[in-house]
C-alpha cells in the first residue's frame, strides 16, 4: 500500500494529540505501519496545533508538505483554512464548523473572517462540515469534540466501529471514557446518514 497522510489540526486544549493517538492505534491494528509528528505553536495559549500522522506498508517520516494530505481533520474553521494547502487534490476536510478566536481577534488586533466553510467548499474540496461541539455536548460533555470528530471520520474508512471503540477504550482515561463512546457513537451515526 502507497503511504496516506492525515493532518489534524486545531487549537492547543481541544484534544488533537488524543485524536491522533486513537486515529494511530486505529492504524496500528489494522497492521500498517504508522509515523505520528506532533507540532505545536503555542498551544498552552490557544494557539494553532497540527499533528502529522502517516501509514502504510512503510513509512519512513511523518512530516506532511503542501499538497500530500488526503485527509485534514479540523478542530476550528480558521485553522482548516490556515492548513487546507496541505490537501492534497482529491483530498478530503472532515470540519467542526466551531469558531475560537485567536489572540489578535480577542485583543482587537484583527477580525475573525466571516463564512470560512462557505468560502472553504467554493474551492472545490471535498468538505464534510460537522458542528462537533453540539454533538459532544449531547453526550454529555464539550471535551469530546475530538471523539465526535472522529466518529464523523470513522464512517468513511475501512474500520469497522469495534475496532474504534478498541483504540478509544484505550486512549481516552476511565473517567471520561462512556461520554466519549457515547459522541463517538452520535457523530457516527450522523455522518452514516
Amino acid at each position: 500500500m502507497e503511504t496516506r497522510a492525515i493532518m489534524i489540526v486545531g487549537v492547543g486544549g481541544q484534544g488533537t494529540l488524543l485524536a491522533s493517538r486513537i486515529i494511530g492505534a486505529v492504524l496500528l491494528e489494522g497492521g500498517y505501519d504508522v509515523k505520528v509528528s506532533e507540532v505545536h505553536g503555542m498551544s498552552q495559549r490557544g494557539g494553532s496545533v497540527v499533528t502529522y500522522v502517516k501509514y502504510g506498508d512503510k513509512v519512513y517520516s511523518p512530516v506532511i508538505e503542501k499538497g500530500e494530505a488526503d485527509l485534514i481533520l479540523s478542530f476550528e474553521e480558521l485553522e482548516a483554512a490556515r492548513w487546507l494547502p496541505y490537501l492534497k487534490k482529491g483530498g478530503r476536510l472532515v470540519l467542526n464548523t466551531q469558531r475560537i478566536n485567536p489572540m489578535p481577534v480577542i485583543i482587537g488586533a484583527a477580525e475573525y473572517p466571516e463564512d470560512i466553510t462557505e468560502k472553504l467548499k467554493k474551492t472545490g474540496a471535498d468538505i464534510t462540515a460537522v458542528d462537533a461541539l453540539k454533538i459532544a455536548e449531547e453526550a454529555g460533555s464539550a471535551k469530546a469534540v475530538n471523539v465526535a470528530l472522529l466518529g464523523v471520520l470513522s464512517g468513511s474508512t475501512d474500520f469497522g466501529e469495534d475496532v474504534w471503540m478498541k483504540a478509544i477504550e484505550k486512549c481516552v482515561p476511565e473517567k471520561a471514557l462512556d461520554i466519549n463512546k457515547k459522541a463517538f457513537k452520535i457523530a457516527r451515526e450522523i455522518n452514516n446518514r
